[in-house]
């Protein structure tokens, strides 16, 4: 990253003794200063403000322009002192330019007004007429392997306590809490773990399961169907949603539209992107 020169600091302590300027409304490319036939403008100026280190946000405008200003100078003749410019310089201002181009046109429809009408039919597809979601609450006792899950079940079986077995035997986080998890969703927990819930009725004690944590005895305490929410507890999410399909739609229409050629398949080889002397052809 490159640093900020100290003569901003400079240039703050000076500008505390200065006069205030007065505000003019002027355009971006209002031109500051021109540096052998070089311009710079106010424009520029004001981006490089945005990009200054938190520390110097706060510093008011008038207090930095004169610095901002010296930084520009220096970094245009500190450009123009090169004889040629170097590849992997080139290669950067080309990606900058591309980033900047997509990032500005990403904006553009990401910004597009969405109607009430679009929000609700995208809840109504969302959440009306969908299969009812249901949440499980469990507890587990997590052991190390099989043998040891399988003399838990069997004192289970016999009448033991779970949530007191759990606090002696269970290795897991849970354990202390009598192996307590709480509420969860479909999709929160490891796939073997959820399989064996989701077959399971409340109160059931479960053989033992293996994960990748372990051998888990689950007890199913109870499971709820959970209600649609309501239209504006998830307006903005739907909002990011439509505008996200959106993108998607605007990119892959933009890239169907568009003449692309590719090198043959096998003709480059992808080790070449590690390479150290890339830019030095």
């Amino acid at each position: 990253m490159t640093k900020q020169p100290t003569f901003l600091m400079a240039a703050f302590c000076a500008a505390l003794l200065a006069s205030p300027l007065s505000a003019q409304e002027v355009p971006a490319d209002k031109v500051v200063a021109t540096v052998n036939g070089t311009d710079i403008t106010l424009g520029q100026m004001a981006l490089t403000k945005r990009q200054l280190p938190p520390q110097y946000q706060g510093i008011p405008a008038k207090v930095l322009f004169d610095g901002i200003l010296e930084q520009l100078i220096q970094q245009t003749v500190l450009g123009q002192s090169l004889k040629d410019t170097p590849k992997i310089t080139q290669v950067e201002l080309e990606n900058s330019r591309r980033t900047t181009l997509a990032g500005a046109a990403i904006d553009d429809i990401m910004q597009q007004p969405i109607s009430e009408e679009a929000l609700k039919a995208a809840y109504a597809a969302k959440y009306e007429g969908a299969d009812p979601q249901l949440e499980y609450n469990a507890s587990h006792i997590l052991v190390a392997t099989k043998e040891e899950a399988e003399a838990v079940k069997k004192t289970l079986d016999a009448g033991a306590d779970f949530a007191a077995t759990a606090r002696e035997k269970s290795t897991g986080p849970s354990g202390p809490n009598g192996g307590e998890l709480g509420w969860f969703g479909e999709g929160r927990m490891v796939k073997p773990f959820e399989d064996a819930v989701t077959g399971m009725k409340p109160g059931e004690v479960s053989n033992p399961v293996e994960t990748q944590f372990g051998w888990h005895i689950i007890k199913l305490n109870d499971k709820r169907q959970l209600d649609a929410p309501a239209f504006d507890t998830v307006s903005e999410e739907l909002k990011s949603d439509i505008r996200k399909e959106a993108l998607d739609a605007k990119i892959a229409s933009l890239v169907s539209a568009a003449s692309v050629t590719r090198a043959e398949d096998g003709s480059i080889d992808p080790e070449l992107l590690n390479s150290t002397t890339l830019f030095d052809k």
